[in-house]
């Protein structure tokens, strides 16, 4: 163990120090850019060794591409925009996918009540119920209703 210890303390004190240069370059947008190479543009220079240096692009807006006529680039926010008949085949495989969710917990529901109503009738004497199987009723309610109201959200 002590062997290793060693080997690797003389392979770290045998590597030599790396060091490089961080540029910060301004774009004619003013976006600001950090970098370990200076490019061909004017607007780049070296940092100071004691700035710390985030990896994040600097504090400016992000860069949004400018919104093109054919409808396929840039929408608001940046984000891009969707042409209306692939949009539809989304929404409508949305749905149909909700739709299959819904009849599956609908078929789950029915079968935690029928396993809730056989334990009800084999316990008459007691008269409560059995939690879990209460939970799971409740359960797959809730979800039922976060699914008609996700259906109800489509367009």
């Amino acid at each position: 163990m002590s062997l290793r210890i060693t080997l690797v303390l003389a392979a770290l004190l045998c590597s030599p120090l790396v060091r490089a240069d961080i540029f910060k370059c301004v774009d004619e947008a003013g976006h600001v850019t950090y970098t370990n190479s200076k490019t061909s543009s004017k607007g780049c220079s070296v940092l100071a060794r004691d700035q710390a240096v985030s990896s994040v692009s600097g504090g400016g807006r992000p860069a949004v591409p400018a919104p093109s006529s054919g409808g396929a680039a840039g929408g608001s926010g940046g984000f891009p925009r969707v042409d209306v008949g692939t949009q539809k085949a989304r929404d409508s495989d949305r749905r149909r996918i909700l739709e299959e969710e819904l009849h599956s917990e609908q078929g789950a529901l029915d079968a935690a009540n029928r396993q809730l109503a056989e334990q009800d009738g084999a316990r008459r004497g007691s008269g409560d119920r059995q939690p879990p199987l209460r939970d799971k009723v409740q359960l797959h309610e809730r979800n039922i209703e976060a699914l008609k109201r996700e259906i109800s959200n489509l367009r």
